[in-house]
């Protein structure tokens, strides 16, 4: 941690129940020095802890249960977790954070008792980087190329992220979309070595002790999903731990979030998927998906184990939960909790970013443009509410916000007293008073939309008939196809642009090549991955210590993302910034959310510094290699000498 113009402290606002009648004096951490974890408290049984529990909303109180222990309290410094005078030589062979392989120096082998373990020659990580470039090269499958990065994750993490942040373009389609997809679906046959935790519904009762299990107690965000719906391939039930992996990898590689600082867990419930239940490489719960009460007893008791554990500041990012789930949970645990659902909020604030850059194209405000949704889940209902807010902002009302909206699920149009019915509270705030349309198709000749979204993974929904209205009735119409993997998507960029007379402005959620014009210009399809926008908005919330992560945030988040695009980037048909200039969106990203923090009185870690960006900057992780060795200084000679009687 740097010393800015002024010491920067890290005071979290504790509430008196935390304190235990302690001074606030007393709890004040210095944010540049590093603390040791506070020892768990014993001979407390779990019984005992939940009788204890009282919630927020029936006391009032600013913390989130009344009479509850924590393992730690406050916002801690931002040391590397680690401790020289407890690591053999061995050790940083052994651990992933630790080893440099043939990087270490002859001097740092001697010392360390590692020398003759490793070949004579030693190298630079530079030619490391190079030596991976070549390894993977090797490989043509893309599972094979995910196989070998977690092996390097596995083996060494400062290589591993020094080779994704300097080859984001090509790396990041093979540790998230699509290939993360893949490796979902094969997770029983590639899994090697833990990566996270997971927790049974059959530990219930005892959430927090499986939570201690994990060696590291200085956790800043933790990725959780229960594997009900991976991206558009449903229920994979334990094998969506691919997921939170890949998440928490993007939160290091694009926005510097310490590895230690992260913590991927699968709540397994069990599962629907009848496949991976037959499946004997399966490696979860054998049974169906548990529901209910228990299911919703056993979700409350993990987020008050992650405070118990982790401290109040811990953030929660849930990811693919089923829609009745992911709604539920958001609503339920937002503001008392640190907590954000990348699928509804994150998916949305990058897909607003796309469209409030194309409005430098098209020429409009966004609310003189008419929507047409293809689904009407997490993501579409998630992507339409933020719309509403931007909307708002320019001034117009919600009720004409939302009339400019016209959504299609499973059972055509959203209208009221629809007589399959399929409608619920969120889908009612854009329902239709007009007949039920059954197709995407009759919806799109009655709206005559601008805009066109989908995310409903419904492979070639956008078909050419479509894409041709689209054209007939706008001079640039937009269309988004956001689904996930690549063989869910809604359209191909190729598609697009040839059924439109390429005037089309395209946004994917995976990567398609380049297209070709007709008079040769080449058209860059951008990628709307939410991975521009969840590792900034972490790294931002965690800088300022927020709790309450509202929508003002992401949409503030959406429109930092849509300023930093340029007019080379459109000028080649791409609404978003190059993926090799993601980790600097981070980095602006989170400056806006850490300024808006203190602006709104919600930041926890006071003062508030002088230089938010060089701040922000200095909590991150450094993928270059330190030194093996503890500093080496020499003690004075010329000091008074005493004699000893």
């Amino acid at each position: 941690m740097e010393y800015l113009s002024r010491k920067v402290k890290s005071v979290a606002k504790i509430d008196v129940c935390q304190l235990n009648g302690t001074s606030d004096s007393q709890n004040k951490r210095s944010e540049t020095a590093m603390s040791p974890a506070p020892p768990a408290l014993q001979n407390k049984s779990n019984a005992q802890f939940t009788a204890g529990k009282q919630s927020l909303s029936v006391s009032g109180s600013k913390c989130t249960h009344d009479e509850m222990e924590r393992d730690r309290i406050g916002l801690w410094g931002c040391g590397d977790g680690q401790s020289a005078s407890k690591v053999s030589g061995l050790d940083r062979l052994k651990h992933p954070g630790l080893n440099k392989g043939m990087a270490f120096s002859i001097e740092e082998r001697q010392a360390l008792g590692i020398h003759g373990l490793l070949p004579a020659r030693v190298k630079t990580q530079d030619e490391q980087v190079h030596l991976c470039k070549l390894s993977i090269e090797r490989y043509e499958d893309p599972l094979n190329k995910y196989i070998y990065l977690m092996g390097l994750l596995d083996r060494n993490e400062h290589l591993f992220y020094r080779f994704v942040g300097e080859n984001v373009a090509d790396m990041m389609p093979i540790v998230y979309t699509p290939t993360v997809g893949l490796a979902c679906q094969k997770y029983g046959l590639i899994y090697r070595r833990p990566r996270g935790l997971f927790i049974t519904i059959n530990d219930k009762g005892h959430v927090y002790d499986i939570l201690k299990n994990w060696p590291e107690t200085d956790v800043r965000a933790i990725v959780v999903t229960d594997g009900e719906r991976i991206l558009g391939l449903g229920d994979l039930g334990a094998c969506g731990m691919g997921i939170p992996v890949g998440k928490l990898a993007l939160y290091t590689a694009l926005a510097g979030i310490k590895p230690h600082q992260c913590l991927p867990i699968t709540l397994d419930v069990g599962t629907n998927n009848q496949t991976l239940l037959d499946d004997p490489l399966y490696i979860g719960l054998r049974h169906r998906r548990v529901r209910g009460a228990q299911y919703d007893e056993f979700i409350e008791e993990f987020m008050q184990a992650v405070v118990r554990r982790f401290g109040q500041n811990c953030l929660v990012q849930f990811e693919d939960f089923a829609n009745a789930n992911a709604f539920r949970l958001l609503e339920k645990y937002r503001g008392r909790y640190c907590t954000f659902n990348d699928d509804i909020q994150g998916t949305a604030a990058v897909a607003v970013a796309g469209l409030l850059a194309s409005l430098r194209l098209t020429g409009k405000k966004l609310s003189e443009n008419v929507f047409v949704f293809q689904g009407a889940g997490e993501a579409s209902l998630g992507i339409a509410e933020l719309c509403v807010m931007a909307m708002k902002a320019e001034g117009v009302s919600d009720e004409d916000a939302r009339a400019r909206i016209w959504m299609v699920d499973s059972k055509g149009l959203i209208v009221h007293d629809r007589p399959e019915g399929g409608l619920n509270e969120h889908k009612e705030k854009f329902a239709k008073n007009c007949p039920p349309l059954r197709t995407l198709e009759e919806v799109v000749d009655v709206a005559k939309p601008s805009v066109l979204i989908g995310a409903a993974a419904i492979k070639g929904a956008f078909n050419a008939s479509i894409l041709r209205k689209m054209a007939e009735n706008n001079p640039r119409p937009v269309v988004f196809a956001l689904s996930n993997p690549t063989s869910k998507a809604e359209c191909t960029a190729e598609e697009a642009y040839a059924n439109t007379d390429e005037r089309a402005i395209f946004a994917s959620g995976s990567p398609f090549p380049d297209y070709r014009t007709k008079d040769g210009r080449v058209l860059r399809p951008g990628q709307g991955n939410n991975s521009y926008i969840f590792p900034g908005l972490a790294l931002g919330i965690l800088c300022a210590g927020l709790v309450d992560v509202s929508e003002d945030f992401m949409l503030l988040a959406a429109q930092a993302l849509a300023e930093i695009v340029s007019q080379e980037d459109l000028d080649h048909g791409s609404l978003y910034p190059p993926l090799k200039d993601i980790q600097n969106c981070s980095v602006k990203i989170a400056k806006k959310i850490v300024e808006h923090a203190y602006s709104t009185g919600k930041a926890q870690l006071q003062p508030q510094p002088l230089d938010t960006e060089a701040f922000i900057r200095a909590q991150m992780y450094d993928a270059r290699y330190g030194a093996a060795l503890p500093p080496q200084y020499a003690w004075p000679t010329d000091a008074p000498k005493v004699d000893l009687v």
